[in-house]
């Protein structure tokens, strides 16, 4: 297991009920392993974020935030949160609508007492952590796309 540096996040995975501390782990070991191998993530930094154990790509900013901890309503599950400005959660209800369960724009819900898609899991991950990345292709793709008049103008 990757170890936790910062002792007042290693303290909120602590206060959290054995059940979804294990998960929770075992999301966080996910997160480092899809960060690793995915081409474009560079650093990833833990830290806390509105009280929640959360990874920040920094150099590059590659992602989006990715927090973790209960699910939101109090149920005996588990979530991954991700912005709610980002489109990430519709991105991954389209694909994985079968998959997952889904909380709004914001979190992809987990039960600890079920098997998880692991495959599908890390997709998201790598999703939220080349966010931005993604965004300048789109924006590298429209602009190869534009039409232009022969004097530069926009058609």
């Amino acid at each position: 297991m990757t170890r936790i540096a910062d002792p007042a996040v290693a303290a909120v995975f602590d206060s959290y009920e054995r059940d979804i501390r294990e998960a929770l782990l075992d999301l966080r070991e996910l997160i480092f392993a899809v960060a690793d191998e995915t081409p474009g993530v560079g650093d990833l930094e833990e830290t806390l974020k509105w009280g929640q154990p959360s990874y920040v790509t920094r150099s590059p900013r590659s992602g989006t935030t990715i927090r973790l901890g209960p699910a939101p309503s109090g149920s005996p599950r588990y979530a991954m949160y991700v912005h709610c400005q980002t489109t990430l959660i519709a991105t991954f209800r389209s694909r994985y609508a079968d998959t997952f369960d889904f909380d709004g724009k914001r979190a992809l819900v987990l039960d600890p007492g079920r098997a998880l898609d692991v495959k599908a899991l890390a997709e998201c991950i790598a999703m939220a952590l080349t966010y931005h990345l993604g965004k300048s292709r789109r924006r590298a793709d429209e602009h190869e796309h534009t039409q232009y008049d022969d004097f530069g103008f926009l058609n």
